[in-house]
């Protein structure tokens, strides 16, 4: 009699299943704001910590990866290392955001990737939507526009218009980071190589736009050390390597809605740890967001026969 098959590794059965990476990897991801807020360091500060202590564990990860399977093609590496720079300006951008809006509408403000990305898939790469991607498109896109309360008089945050503004250059760097990884990541065994070389492109590139604005704090001081650390290891490796290991598996429109879960989770987070008070509409555009991200994971039925 044979023996049993070994039941799969939970490494595996989340490879077999990159929707629900995808949305793990966002929801992880959703208290990266928190902690950059809960930090109170400059936004390049934050950038350049958040990487960086992310390198050595990325680096050790890449490693095994090439031990593995071999060396990487250079133009996957080329393609991470520019989704690095875009990286960069995301963080940057996205940190800015954050001190004008709060942590919750900073992070929505940056999801107008969920019109960029498939646009610029269908434009750029030729890539068709799923029909049920199109079709929810409009749902999400308008909770996203509830959340940021640009619709009414009194929208949260010290500085809503320059966080606005700030938040659509995040938005506009986060689409091209998406791509641009997803599409140098050709060997969907191998998420952390990808992301290995992204992070230490846009760890120097923070760095050199932070001493540029003159904003780059090199030695920040205890707790903002410990939540930077926490920031690295939860956001940029865990959260991120989920990502990173959907997003091949993934068409683009349908990863870029995943996602959308990180601007909702923030929200949540946001209202029970700093007591950020969306108003009605804010929170009636979050009930959109969700209805959307169920709508679009949701299975269709097998045909019978």
């Amino acid at each position: 009699m044979g023996s049993a098959a070994a039941p799969p590794s939970a490494a595996a059965t989340l490879a077999a299943r990159p929707r629900a990476m995808a949305t793990i990897g966002a929801f992880t991801i959703a208290f990266s704001a928190i902690l950059v807020r809960a930090a109170e360091v400059t936004p390049s500060t934050a950038a350049i910590f958040r990487c960086a202590y992310a390198v050595p564990v990325l680096w050790w990860l890449a490693r095994r990866e090439d031990r593995a399977y071999g060396a990487r093609p250079r133009h996957d590496r080329r393609l991470a290392a520019i989704a690095g720079l875009f990286f960069a300006a995301d963080l940057i951008t996205w940190h800015h955001a954050i001190e004008d809006v709060g942590a919750g509408l900073a992070t929505v403000l940056a999801n107008v990737q969920v019109v960029l990305v498939p646009l610029a898939a269908w434009l750029a790469l030729r890539e068709r939507a799923d029909r049920r991607v199109v079709m929810i498109l409009p749902l999400v896109m308008a909770g996203i526009v509830l959340i940021s309360g640009v619709l009414e008089y009194g929208a949260y945050g010290d500085h809503p218009l320059r966080g606005a503004v700030f938040g659509l250059l995040t938005g506009i760097s986060y689409a091209g980071f998406i791509l641009v990884l997803r599409h140098g990541s050709s060997d969907l065994r191998r998420p952390a190589g990808p992301l290995f070389d992204a992070t230490w492109v846009a760890a120097l590139a923070a760095l050199a736009a932070g001493v540029a604005l003159g904003e780059a704090d090199l030695a920040p001081s205890w707790p903002a050390h410990g939540y930077l650390v926490l920031l690295a290891l939860t956001s940029q490796v865990v959260g991120w390597l989920l990502i990173s290991a959907s997003l091949p598996r993934l068409p683009a429109a349908m990863a870029s809605l995943l996602l959308t879960v990180q601007p909702l989770g923030s929200v949540v987070l946001a209202m029970l740890i700093f007591g950020e008070s969306p108003t009605t509409l804010q929170l009636g555009g979050a009930a959109l967001v969700l209805a959307g991200l169920v709508l679009v994971t949701r299975r269709r039925p097998a045909p019978a026969g």
